[in-house]
């Protein structure tokens, strides 16, 4: 049986992802797990995240789950980032004043700001609710998943990677900004696909059935 390793360093919506993806494949032994040995030995390693970037950060260095993550990505194994697990991963965030991030990925997380606004009436932030996704690039992640599908968001940040090579989606609040990344073991979304329905659901069906291979 295969495993997946979905870190908890105490900032992430743990139990409705490990119910999500019990439910989409229930041969797969899923581990919610701080244990760098669990997770070093995982078939596969998720990496969620709710919250403040500054209060993640501080965990995922305190926890060592930096290290984790890096020895994870480097191994080759299928490796997802969710939400702020995903905007971890890039170099910096304006969220807190200004927080530096992992730097696995050169990108940049932004604020959607207090005058968003689209054809001149005010957009509410956070982005809270469903949006479409246009798909940037053919990817294993995507399989049975129609362009356009409608995933479900909650922030007020947003990514901007600095390779559109790295682009795996895009999607459009006031402004276009980027929601998955994908190069080569790794990919990330700012979406929750466990709060998706069907389409989140074949997303996470989709990275259980992957082998990394991009």
């Amino acid at each position: 049986m295969s495993s997946i390793a979905v870190i908890d360093y105490g900032m992430g919506n743990l139990h409705s992802v490990a119910k999500a993806l019990e439910h989409v494949e229930p041969n797969v032994r899923v581990q919610v797990t701080n244990d760098p040995k669990v997770v070093a030995e995982a078939d596969r390693v998720l990496l969620p995240g709710v919250g403040a970037i500054r209060d993640c950060m501080a965990e995922i260095y305190r926890q060592d789950v930096d290290k984790e993550v890096a020895e994870a990505i480097r191994s080759g194994r299928p490796f997802l980032g969710i939400c702020v697990g995903f905007q971890a991963l890039m170099s910096h965030s304006q969220e807190n004043g200004g927080v530096d991030c992992l730097n696995e990925f050169d990108g940049q997380v932004k604020f959607f700001g207090n005058d968003l606004q689209e054809a001149g009436e005010r957009l509410k932030v956070p982005h809270m609710g469903w949006n479409e996704v246009q798909q940037s690039i053919d990817h294993p992640l995507w399989h049975n998943i129609d362009e356009g599908s409608r995933f479900y968001f909650v922030h007020s940040y947003y990514v901007k990677l600095a390779q559109a090579a790295h682009v795996a989606g895009r999607c459009h609040y006031g402004v276009d900004f980027d929601v998955a990344l994908a190069h080569k073991n790794v990919f990330g979304v700012q979406f929750h696909p466990e709060k998706s329905h069907t389409v989140g659901l074949q997303l996470l069906k989709n990275f259980l059935n992957w082998d990394g291979q991009f």
